[in-house]
């Protein structure tokens, strides 16, 4: 940590880091929070490089909205299921056999879905967008099919095709674990993520962004709960709320540890040192992609 440390005030560098990853990691960061947060705070800063301790798509955001800026990303291995799930050949084609819909693509996108995109969306304003447009506006939602479901369901929107990708932590999330856990645990409150199943989501008290499920565990009156997200999170829900007792959910399969999200927990100190040391790996994108992508997103602040 005294090397990153060292090497981040040589570098002018700001340190970011998700919830999603080790303690250790988030401890050395300047500011821990969620992807587009993230982004926008490392924008607004005098810092000349921004290493983002995440996964691709999160520095491709960093560096759509900062293109002057050197974005590192300590493991380029560090992608993410979701945005995997979504190809630009076979979005571009969904697409194109729904001409009359207005695009919205979930933030954890690759670049090149952005700049497919009308409006990103984030999870935890994902609603108040669909929401604001005009009833018979027909919709593409990419790529988090279980997002866009649930979307759905609070706003009603039957003109809205979604399209079919997952994110594998989120997906393995067990029905019957929970239940049992909230029979063990009979004045817990269960927070989950809009990314897991609607069976999950109907187990739960509470449902919004990591960011969200971090405030409300702050500010509500309960003593113990059960998270439905990847248990990153958890060192900032404990850290914030040291008296309460946090109980990460459990998957389908107990000896896998599926609900850990294996990219993020590719990112370590060594790692932040290395990049910081070498000033690499490096996110590079061509400006014409800069360029569409971030309209995608500044027409999503316009819903602030």
């Amino acid at each position: 940590m005294e090397k990153i440390l060292k090497l981040k005030r040589e570098r002018n560098a700001v340190i970011l880091a998700h919830y999603y990853t080790r303690p250790e990691v988030q401890e050395v960061a300047d500011y821990v929070g969620d992807s587009f947060q993230l982004s926008e705070i490392a924008a607004s800063t005098e810092a000349d490089v921004i290493l983002f301790a995440g996964v691709h798509f999160m520095a491709e955001t960093a560096k759509i909205l900062s293109p002057s800026k050197i974005v590192l990303l300590p493991d380029l291995e560090a992608g993410c299921s979701l945005a995997d799930s979504c190809k630009a050949e076979d979005f571009a084609k969904f697409i194109a056999e729904h001409p009359d819909h207005l695009v919205i693509s979930y933030i954890n996108t690759t670049a090149q879905i952005k700049a497919l995109t009308d409006i990103v969306c984030t999870s935890s304003n994902a609603v108040k967008i669909v929401q604001s447009l005009a009833a018979d506006q027909k919709i593409i939602f990419g790529p988090d099919r279980n997002l866009g479901n649930y979307i759905k369901g609070i706003t009603g929107r039957e003109n809205m095709v979604v399209w079919d990708g997952a994110c594998h932590v989120h997906e393995e999330f067990s029905v019957e674990k929970l239940a049992q856990l909230k029979r063990e645990n009979p004045t817990a409150k269960v927070l989950a993520h809009p990314e897991c199943k609607k069976a999950v989501l109907l187990l739960a008290d509470h449902i919004g962004s990591t960011a969200e499920l971090l405030k409300f565990s702050q500010t509500d009156t309960a003593q113990t709960y059960i998270v439905v997200t990847e248990p990153g999170i958890l060192h900032q829900m404990q850290k914030a709320s040291p008296a309460k007792t946090f109980i990460p959910a459990p998957p389908m399969d107990s000896t896998c540890g599926c609900n850990d999200c294996a990219y993020m927990k590719l990112n370590s100190l060594a790692k932040i040192e290395r990049a910081l040391q070498t000033m690499q790996p490096q996110i590079e994108l061509p400006a014409e992609l800069i360029e569409k992508a971030e309209r995608s997103i500044r027409n999503m602040l316009k819903y602030r």
